[in-house]
């Protein structure tokens, strides 16, 4: 199958300009949402708290307008996730006490593995959903726990953004409060619009298997059903990427057409890259949004278009590829997948050829920052921001500023221990991975693409993003608990160090500008800010990928 770079073109130009045509409506909503405030910065009716509310509240015992400083905003981040972990597994566990399909409990490994894989926003899947868990399972624990780490993620991104943009306190917010309001007035009514868009374009939604029958062969059949759309809307839009079928977003009932497929690619950006003008709007200076904005549209950019020449240089597209959309839409959704966290395919990455396979790496080990996962994808790219702040400070000999406040020693070792985080999680297990050979055995291939599954499984683990090389079998005891690790790992530690750096930020007196303040907005700044992105990522991951992706693209 050839490439078409029209079909590219085509496809990139529309998703620019929706989400250019959301970016300051869906701004402001989620701005008013988190903030309770009206454009012009009074307080406004989001202040209020409506009934439904006001019962949760109550029944968890919680003061949503008491608010908490970085170690409580941590411990209710930590404390609700562990509390999801053990409700999911249980469970799924006893799925055969309220199976209305009479599907049995769910193996102690993989109900593991997926407790902690949809609370961390990862949703890597060790298994067949249309056989293995029924409608109550994927509605009631999967679909809600994909409402509910979007919205911790969003939780934590909006923390970071006040203990930026706040001074002299300490408070950064309720976590219960944010919590609640995030799912109740933002995710859930996007997510019931995009799933009745998603049910008029042809995406199923029902709660019965239907039997087919051929009246020319007389073949027949049972087709799988459910409630499809509404897991696929919350799914896209959270940067989740559990599908309700195990072929996810390749399968005709999650993804029937042309339009639905560029539609998923759209609701897995759109929140993503909206976060940014929050950000502008909380620092009371848009052109600091505009510029994160920016490098995370660069870097989407480029790295798309690396992806589509490493599909068109390669003769013989067709395994592993969307035969009903083209390759273009492939190589679309695989950049876009892969750079937000979401982990939902609509073609084999495994198939892809290596060094599309090694582009799709990169895009995780850039740490999902263009424009990244919902909420972990902005609090993970300011992080790259003052780095190059502290880096300019460095080479112009003054203490480096941010939004005013000093970068101080404190600042850049929390910032140094987050950076390290998912590297050293992602190489020390592969390392380790590979020296196992019962582990090692489940890549089933051999030479570099054999090593590159692994390091592929372990880099999408620790970043939260649950696509795999499909080659991989990773439902055994050893491999799903040392995903498990990667997937905890690489959501709560740098989850908690960043709060940790909130924290540190939120307390200092904004200093005056003067002569020698270094701008950070504009196009210099972009740029440094985009390089020190890029090569961050190349210091850590190059020999890895070395051995990998470059070497079997080499060897081919």
């Amino acid at each position: 199958m050839k490439y078409s770079w029209w079909s590219y073109g085509t496809q990139m130009a529309i998703l620019l300009v929706l989400l250019g045509v959301a970016h300051r409506p869906l701004g402001m909503y989620l701005h008013w949402v988190v903030e309770g405030a009206v454009l012009e910065g009074k307080a406004g009716e989001g202040t209020r708290q409506n009934r439904v509310e006001r019962v949760l509240f109550r029944m968890a015992g919680v003061s949503p307008e008491r608010e908490q400083n970085w170690l409580g905003y941590a411990r209710g981040v930590l404390a609700f996730s562990i509390l999801s972990v053990l409700v999911v597994f249980l469970a799924m566990r006893l799925q055969a006490l309220f199976s209305t399909e009479g599907l049995g409990a769910v193996d102690p490994w993989t109900a593991m593995n997926t407790a902690i894989s949809f609370v961390t926003n990862t949703n890597w899947q060790v298994y067949t959903p249309e056989t293995t868990v029924g409608i109550a399972v994927q509605m009631v624990l999967l679909a809600v726990q994909n409402f509910l780490s979007a919205a911790v993620g969003i939780c934590v991104a909006v923390a970071f953004m006040r203990g930026l943009t706040r001074a002299g306190t300490d408070r950064l917010g309720n976590f219960w409060k944010d919590l609640v309001r995030i799912s109740l007035r933002f995710l859930l009514p996007l997510a019931a619009v995009s799933a009745v868009l998603l049910i008029v374009a042809g995406v199923v939604q029902n709660f019965w298997a239907t039997p087919v029958h051929n009246p020319y062969t007389g073949a027949a059949q049972v087709v799988p059903g459910g409630p499809v759309a509404s897991q696929e809307a919350i799914k896209l839009l959270g940067t989740n990427g559990g599908g309700y079928f195990n072929a996810n977003s390749a399968h005709p009932l999650e993804n029937p057409n042309s339009f639905t497929n560029l539609f998923e690619v759209f609701l897995l950006l759109v929140i993503p890259s909206v976060l940014p003008w929050v950000f502008g709007r909380m620092a009371r200076d848009a052109r600091q949004g505009y510029t994160v904005l920016g490098v995370m549209g660069s870097l989407w950019l480029l790295t798309s278009t690396a992806m589509a020449w490493a599909l068109a240089a390669y003769p013989g597209l067709g395994e592993g590829m969307e035969q009903r959309l083209g390759p273009a839409a492939s190589g679309v959704f695989a950049t876009a997948t892969t750079l937000t966290s979401t982990g939902a395919v609509n073609a084999a990455h495994d198939s892809l050829p290596p060094l599309a396979g090694g582009v799709a790496l990169f895009d995780m080990m850039l740490g999902e920052v263009a424009p990244g996962g919902v909420g972990s994808g902005l609090y993970g790219i300011l992080v790259l921001a003052i780095v190059t702040v502290f880096l300019a400070g460095l080479m112009v000999g003054r203490t480096p500023e941010y939004l005013g406040k000093k970068v101080q020693a404190k600042h850049m070792t929390l910032t140094a221990l987050y950076l390290l985080v998912v590297p050293i999680v992602v190489l020390v297990l592969t390392g380790i991975a590979v020296m196992i050979p019962g582990v090692l055995s489940q890549a089933s291939a051999q030479g570099p693409h054999q090593f590159s599954e692994m390091l592929y499984a372990f880099t999408s683990a620790a970043n939260n993003n649950g696509s795999a090389f499909g080659g991989i079998t990773s439902s055994g005891p050893a491999l799903s608990t040392m995903l498990g690790i990667a997937m905890w790992l690489g959501r709560f530690v740098g989850i908690v160090l960043i709060l940790a750096l909130a924290g540190a930020f939120v307390t200092q007196a904004v200093v005056p500008k003067s002569a020698g303040t270094l701008p950070t907005h504009g196009g210099l700044f972009a740029i440094m800010f985009g390089t020190v992105t890029v090569l961050l990522t190349a210091l850590n991951y190059l020999p890895a990928l070395a051995l990998g992706p470059l070497a079997e693209g080499i060897l081919k």
